[in-house]
């Protein structure tokens, strides 16, 4: 699995001095995240994103949580042509678009940013204002830095989580050779699993922390949705059709 840009391509602090006659234009088209085969998950979400979703570990010093979302480099098997969302659940990386927190280099205060080069960020008044007539937030803008400040929560949680995993041993790099349909193989790599062998052999009281704090049960969940690589291939071959 590559590095990847992903969707941000010019993110700008949100103000009023900026941003008082802009608006947001609220459609569903998630087009901005079809040549994307994998996005950021915090933990909190396995529960949902494990009915759909291959989850695996990447990064170096601590691997955090991904969602793969195709087989193919660019491609995400989860946006129609049309750029409707197909899977049940559409991850909070996803959802939190155009928006997002930056940090400062002490990583002590953060800043609602914005990416300018989003289609759907106008001056025409379609969608939600960001602004009021007072230069206010506005109550759509309130409920997205509400949003991202939860989710800036629990990617620390998910930190945290993926730290024990570490320190426990459990990651193993791994890689995915995939055949689709048409006959042409896929290889995914550059990915972390967590491995069974050794969650097994880990002492009572190391797996009673796990289950203290609810990491056993987001262990299970990702293993659990190893099984999906199958729902990808399938994906994939219903929109090559």
């Amino acid at each position: 699995m590559s590095t990847q840009q992903l969707f941000y391509k010019e993110a700008v602090p949100v103000s009023k001095e900026q941003h008082a006659s802009f608006s947001i234009d609220t459609t569903r088209d998630y087009g901005f995240a079809g040549a994307v085969n994998s996005v950021p998950l915090t933990a909190t979400e396995f529960p949902y994103a494990a009915r759909d979703y291959v989850i695996v570990f990447a990064g170096e010093e601590i691997p955090m949580p991904l969602s793969i979302l195709g087989v193919q480099q660019d491609r995400n098997a989860f946006v129609s042509d049309d750029g409707e969302w197909q899977g049940r659940y559409i991850p909070a990386f996803v959802r939190r678009y155009p928006f997002v927190f930056a940090s400062s280099e002490d990583g002590s205060r953060f800043t609602l940013c914005v990416d300018k080069k989003f289609e759907g960020l106008n001056e025409e008044g379609r969608g939600e204002k960001l602004f009021d007539e007072a230069g206010e937030k506005s109550s759509y803008l309130d409920r997205m830095l509400n949003f991202l400040q939860e989710y800036q929560l629990q990617f620390q949680r998910t930190q945290a989580f993926c730290k024990q995993l570490k320190e426990l041993g459990l990651l193993e790099s791994m890689q995915a050779q995939i055949s689709l349909p048409s006959g042409s193989q896929q290889s995914l790599t550059g990915f972390q699993v967590v491995n069974r062998d050794r969650l097994k052999a880990l002492d009572a009281e190391k797996l009673a922390g796990l289950a203290k704090t609810d990491a056993l049960e987001l262990i299970y969940l990702h293993l659990q949705s190893m099984n999906n690589f199958s729902v990808m291939v399938e994906q994939t071959a219903a929109g090559s059709n």
